[in-house]
């Protein structure tokens, strides 16, 4: 499983210098968090994988809605594609 500790919080022009570096570290279960003159704005870690290396499904469950009316036709749009201007 992945290891638990405090994020590594790194300016984006130290994480250009030193990519290979933070890629090694994330690829062992450390966070990096990024920074735009120290300000937090992106967060790099290590995927979830499953036993054959792939992404499980399901990792967005419960993080995506869509109303039920979302297959149906839209009219409005629809005549965007039909109206010969």
């Amino acid at each position: 499983m992945f290891m638990t500790m405090k994020p590594v919080m790194v300016n984006i022009n130290e994480a250009k210098t030193h990519l290979s570096e933070y890629a090694r570290r994330v690829k062992r279960g450390e966070r990096i968090i990024l920074c735009d003159r120290n300000k937090p704005f992106a967060e790099l870690r290590r995927l979830p994988v499953t036993a054959d290396g792939r992404r499980p499904f399901g990792l967005a469950k419960g993080r995506i809605s869509l109303p039920d009316d979302f297959n149906e036709p839209d009219d409005e749009l629809e005549a965007l594609f039909d109206d010969p201007k």
